[in-house]
């Protein structure tokens, strides 16, 4: 896996071991940023099922302000990590090990609040209605921030909370990327 674009185009980052961890492509990674290509810089960034963090530091990368990586998994944390540490973004991120599932407490009332959110969740583990409603309970994002989120054709971006406007979709192969606003 590679950085595409920016100030660290073409640097090598981990990945994570085994089937668990679910990377976006280096494609895919591409066309989603070719569609926001101009909401990125001075933002800041939410990485939600961070993985090996690929969103949150391409989008560094591309000159946003700050991020926070949130994951589960105490590989994907380290990996986060290494990479954070790889591509010398120490003093432009923050890395959770969290439970986004239950709550985000962990970012609740964050200052500043999030512009950007990417959401990449286990495919069909109906992980995308409780993650939406602990984003929109936490308080953390700007009013019109978009939220990005990567998952199976088979799920569908539910309509409760309605804060969330879905302005966009686009098909790769059996993935679908949702484009929400947050309109409250």
């Amino acid at each position: 896996m590679r950085i595409i674009s920016g100030e660290l185009k073409g640097k090598k980052i981990r990945s994570i071991k085994g089937t668990k961890t679910r990377p976006t492509s280096d494609r895919l990674r591409e066309s989603i940023f070719n569609i926001i290509a101009f909401n990125v810089q001075h933002t800041c960034i939410l990485d939600l099922f961070a993985g090996t963090g690929a969103f949150a530091i391409e989008a560094l990368s591309r000159w946003a302000k700050f991020a926070v990586f949130i994951d589960i998994s105490k590989s994907a944390v380290s990996a986060i990590r290494e990479n954070i540490k790889s591509c010398n973004l120490n003093d432009r991120v923050k890395v959770i090990k969290w439970d986004i599932t239950k709550n985000l407490t962990c970012i609740e009332h964050s200052n500043p609040a999030f512009d950007l959110v990417f959401m990449d969740p286990p495919y069909d583990k109906n992980f995308l209605k409780p993650t939406l409603l602990n984003l929109h309970l936490s308080c953390c994002m700007e009013k019109g921030c978009l939220i990005i989120i990567e998952h199976s054709m088979r799920e569908s971006i539910p309509k409760n909370p309605a804060v969330f406007e879905i302005t966009d979709q686009r098909k790769y192969g059996k993935t679908l990327v949702s484009f929400l606003n947050y309109v409250i």
